[in-house]
């Protein structure tokens, strides 16, 4: 089943003379783990905002061609609309938290929604759980730690129990560790719940191994798109897109003459992707 379906869509905001996306063409399944990445000023993160109908309802301008999301045009749709339906995680968590406790941020969404208040205790009791937060419930969200707090996040979006989560630079205040627990709190929910993922994010080496599809934007267009294997060669480097080491090494060899026949985005591939070779060499 097709989730999101853009086609020829361009996007330009208010006062700007250049589209911040261009002919953007795209199809995502549903339970697809979505990886897009590209440098500064791609249109990631306008994109971003045509699935929860941000744009145009938010941000102004002017749009061509059409998006749908779950079947609905967002031209002619509202992000409260949305909002059932399409979670955002922002960048900075901070932006979406701002009640006393982790508890009444988490019930926000479903209360707004206005089921009755003992599935609205069911869902913020399942969302605190999944997400590891359980015991923070009584804390408020300022005294927790970057990683926490995205977390809690994460959880207010997963008690409106959303089809889509798009999470934009997630991880972009945290420190490694608690970048890698998010990339894999997330998919983990993909898993269990097979929702449709949308992550906008530069630490590739932490969300690679995760995803089905990579996609890499430039000035507003899709450049590369495929499984990250396939994607994350030579013209992903000439883009300036920040690829695995791992992948970065493997190119090397390509151009020194050592082709191992694929661009592993793990160490546990690139060990494979050599026992390989080897054994061909010695057969």
């Amino acid at each position: 089943m097709i989730v999101i379906k853009a086609q020829d869509l361009t996007f330009t905001y208010s006062g700007s003379k250049k589209p911040a996306i261009e002919n953007l063409n795209l199809e995502v399944k549903e339970g697809e783990f979505i990886v897009i990445t590209g440098p500064s000023g791609c249109g990631k993160t306008t994109f971003a905002r045509c699935l929860n109908a941000l744009i145009p309802s938010f941000y102004r301008g002017e749009m061509k061609g059409f998006i749908l999301v779950l079947g609905m045009d967002i031209s002619k749709s509202t992000t409260s609309q949305l909002s059932k339906y399409v979670g955002f995680v922002f960048q900075n968590p901070e932006n979406q938290l701002f009640s006393l406790s982790v508890e009444r941020d988490v019930a926000f969404g479903p209360e707004n929604l206005g089921l009755p208040r003992e599935e609205v205790r069911r869902r913020v009791e399942w969302a605190m759980k999944v997400t590891g937060i359980t015991h923070l419930r009584h804390a408020a969200p300022y005294e927790l730690s970057g990683g926490q707090q995205q977390r809690v996040a994460i959880a207010s979006i997963l008690a409106m129990k959303p089809k889509i989560i798009v999470l934009d630079e997630p991880t972009s205040f945290l420190d490694p560790l608690s970048a890698h627990q998010i990339i894999e709190t997330v998919s983990n929910l993909r898993s269990e719940m097979e929702i449709t993922i949308i992550l906008i994010e530069h630490r590739l080496d932490l969300a690679s191994r995760y995803a089905d599809r990579v996609i890499i934007m430039d000035r507003g267009r899709i450049i590369l798109e495929g499984p990250p294997s396939k994607v994350y060669g030579e013209d992903a480097e000439a883009i300036g897109v920040g690829i695995p080491k791992i992948s970065l090494l493997f190119n090397l060899l390509k151009r020194e003459g050592y082709d191992l026949g694929c661009t592993p985005v793990t160490l546990e591939e690139a060990t494979q992707a050599i026992r390989r070779r080897i054994m061909d060499d010695r057969s």
